[in-house]
Parts: structure tokens; C-alpha cells; sequence
């Protein structure tokens, strides 16, 4: 596990956080397809807080995308790194997922976020802001539409409806990953369009409603947690 500190001159105030946003935006790339379904690797990363702590978790677990078998995974654990700011989460976690990436010695190939990507107020989620900062491929699935509107998908596995923001911009789509079951929203972050990301979202997504990259971080985030608050003592 790797213990990470707030970078140096990281951004301190929403201000210059927003600066950031609008410098990186114009860098992200949407045009690129991606690798198709089932080749390669695919990396989830996801996060866990120790709000009395201060302390973050991050997770990076990369699959075989064949067959979704494990082939690393890698923890960080730093200090939350900016306030709790309604779409500036990506400053609270990033320094850790970064870490937790760097960490790894396979191909991190695509990597999927518990989260948005351009489905975002600012059209910069922690899907783009990671994929630009990395030169990675990357998109965001989430569990819920933050801030956008969107049709009922049909009942169907595969079944989607654009998720639409105030002035009808497609930004994601929900997206059906289980008949009958509620869907995830989907949303492109860097390298990777929107229909790349909706197909990788169900090849990963066969058992479950959520992406088996986001299961396996998810998981081991919280133990990585719970490892080093223990560790850590009473806070």
C-alpha cells in the first residue's frame, strides 16, 4: 500500500480548482473509439473516505478484459486533498487514485470510474480529469444521473436513454445493464466515445448492475481502509 501526500501546489480554493477544470477540459478527447469489448485490460478504480480521519483510500484492480479475471491490484492511502465541493470531487481523490495507478507494473488499458465523466455540471467528471492527467483511456459509470434528466429505458438488458442536460446536450446515456433493473449512467471521459463506453459498461457488467471493475475496487478500497485506519489507531 502506498501512503500519499497532498501534492505541492495543489489547488486550495474552489477558484483555482474551477481554473484547473476550464486549463484540462479542452484537452479532453472524445473522439477516440477505444478498444473494443474483450481485448486488452480494463482497470477500476474507485475510492473510500475516513471522514474523522481525514484519510482517503483508493483502489486500482485491472481485469483481463477476455475473461474479467484479476491481474493486479495496487492501494493508496493519502489525506483528502480539497473540501467536500459539489463537482470538484475529482480534487478530493485524485492524488490517491493517481498513486494507486502508478503502482501497478501491467497495462492499466482502459480504466473505468465509480463516477462521471462528461455527465458533469462542468463537463469534466473524475473520469476526463483522470484520463487527461494519466493519457489514459477512461469513462465514468455511475449509480445515479447527478444533475440530468433522462427517458425511461426500455426493461431490457442493453435497453438505453440519453442523459440530457438543460440545453439537450447528449452528455451519457442510462444505461439498462439487467433486465428489470434499475440502470447506471454512463458517460465518456477521455479517450474513449460514449458507445465504446456503453459496450465495455455491458460486457463488464454480466452478473451484476454495476461494472465487475467497480465491484473488485470497490471492495478493495474499503479493505485498504480498514486496514490502515486500523493500523492508524483510534482517531
Amino acid at each position: 500500500m502506498t501512503f500519499v501526500d497532498v501534492p505541492a501546489g495543489w489547488p486550495a480554493t474552489e477558484e483555482a480548482a474551477r481554473a484547473v477544470q476550464d486549463e484540462l477540459r479542452a484537452r479532453a478527447v472524445l473522439d477516440e473509439p477505444g478498444p473494443p469489448p474483450g481485448t486488452g485490460h480494463l482497470t477500476g478504480v474507485d475510492v473510500a473516505y475516513d471522514d474523522a480521519r481525514d484519510l482517503v483510500a483508493a483502489a486500482a484492480v485491472v481485469l483481463d478484459a477476455a475473461t474479467l479475471a484479476v491481474v493486479e491490484e495496487a492501494t493508496a492511502v493519502g489525506r483528502v486533498s480539497f473540501p467536500y465541493v459539489p463537482g470538484l470531487l475529482a480534487f478530493r481523490e485524485l492524488p490517491t487514485v493517481l498513486a494507486a495507478l502508478e503502482s501497478l507494473d501491467a497495462d492499466p488499458g482502459v480504466v473505468v470510474c465509480d463516477g462521471y465523466g462528461r455527465a458533469h455540471p462542468r463537463r469534466f467528471g473524475l473520469a476526463s480529469h483522470l484520463g487527461v492527467v494519466a493519457g489514459l483511456p477512461a469513462f465514468g459509470v455511475a449509480k445515479n444521473p447527478f444533475v440530468f434528466t433522462h427517458a425511461e429505458p426500455g426493461p431490457e438488458r442493453g435497453a438505453s436513454a440519453p442523459l440530457l442536460a438543460e440545453d439537450g446536450e447528449e452528455v451519457g446515456r442510462a444505461l439498462r445493464t439487467r433486465a428489470g433493473v434499475k440502470p447506471v449512467f454512463v458517460s465518456a471521459g477521455h479517450r474513449v466515445t460514449l458507445e465504446s463506453a456503453c459496450a465495455q459498461t455491458l460486457w463488464l457488467a454480466r452478473e451484476f448492475r454495476i461494472p465487475e471493475t467497480t465491484r473488485r475496487a470497490d471492495a478493495l478500497c474499503r479493505r485498504a481502509l480498514k486496514e490502515a485506519t486500523g493500523a492508524a489507531g483510534p482517531g
